[in-house]
């Protein structure tokens, strides 16, 4: 069961709608929810959902605003519109991307081979210079909202996803799933292609600052975040962007006030950054001793 937010994506969401179409695996049931689309978002999903019996346009009225809750709760929406379907796996689909043919049914493998993967997809890919090509901050131990896949009992687990004020809810959902104990994978041998491409300088600045706030409201610990951005420097926009971040997460404790997770939440996050940290340190360590 796949459930996809989209708000005016007449631009992309046949893309990512035909991806799926040509897939080896379909899914039970794909609810996509047009979060109050004005353009010919509704237009495109209802040609295509009279001709395929498992996806649903949802359609959402209700005035409200536009911020990073609102992709949430459309999400979380289109999952409830779903509840009584049996099935092993949940997930949400970006309407800006597409993948090759036997994406589900390489990635249900993966699932198949590790019983304790509770949350998996693939890695994003992004064109430069008119060319594909693997985003950079692609981790496997992190897997990008854009095409999140959860084991139903793992996701269960979680009560959905949590709308967060700065953003981040695919963060926090990755955190969960290991505090719940899941494993968490992203797989190199899964491209998922991104096909929105980036803001120009003024936008770079306001979601590098935004991405500030969101993790100091995430409860990351300020010397991970210090080396997490000086590593960051190496990729444009170079220092400019981890400059305008470090600002935005040094006013989160200014202008947040208290955090909107756990503090159980962020001592296990803490755990993990201490021990990502040491394991660093040990890597570097062996590199500098072989190189000797």
């Amino acid at each position: 069961m796949i459930v996809t937010a989209a708000y005016n994506e007449e631009k992309y969401i046949e893309s990512v709608i035909t991806s799926v179409l040509q897939q080896t695996v379909l899914p039970a049931r794909w609810v996509i929810v047009s979060d109050g689309s004005l353009d010919r978002t509704d237009a495109i999903v209802s040609r295509y959902a009279e001709k395929n019996g498992f996806i649903e346009l949802m359609r959402v009225e209700e005035d409200h605003p536009r911020n990073f809750a609102a992709q949430v709760h459309a999400i979380n929406k289109g999952m409830a519109r779903c509840e009584g379907i049996e099935c092993e796996f949940v997930g949400n689909l970006d309407a800006d991307v597409s993948f090759e043919p036997t994406y589900f049914e390489n990635l249900l493998k993966k699932f198949q081979s590790d019983p304790k993967l509770g949350l998996g997809g693939g890695d994003i890919w992004e064109k430069v210079n008119g060319q594909f090509a693997p985003r950079p901050t692609n981790q496997p131990r992190a897997v990008a909202h854009a095409v999140q896949l959860f084991r139903r009992k793992c996701f269960d687990a979680l009560g959905g996803y949590v709308a967060l004020p700065y953003g981040g809810p695919d963060s926090h959902a990755e955190v969960q799933c290991r505090m719940n104990g899941w494993h968490v994978q992203s797989f190199a041998d899964l491209p998922v292609y991104h096909h929105r491409p980036g803001g120009g300088a003024d936008r770079w600045t306001r979601s590098a600052y935004r991405e500030g706030l969101m993790d100091y409201s995430l409860g990351i610990h300020p010397g991970f975040e210090c080396i997490r951005l000086a590593r960051r420097m190496a990729l444009r926009p170079y220092v400019g962007y981890a400059f305008v971040r470090l600002c935005g997460f040094v006013a989160g404790y200014w202008c947040v006030g208290e955090r909107a997770v756990s503090k159980e939440f962020v001592r296990y996050l803490r755990s993990e950054e201490r021990e990502r940290i040491s394991q660093w340190f040990r890597k570097t360590g062996t590199s500098r001793r072989a190189a000797a």
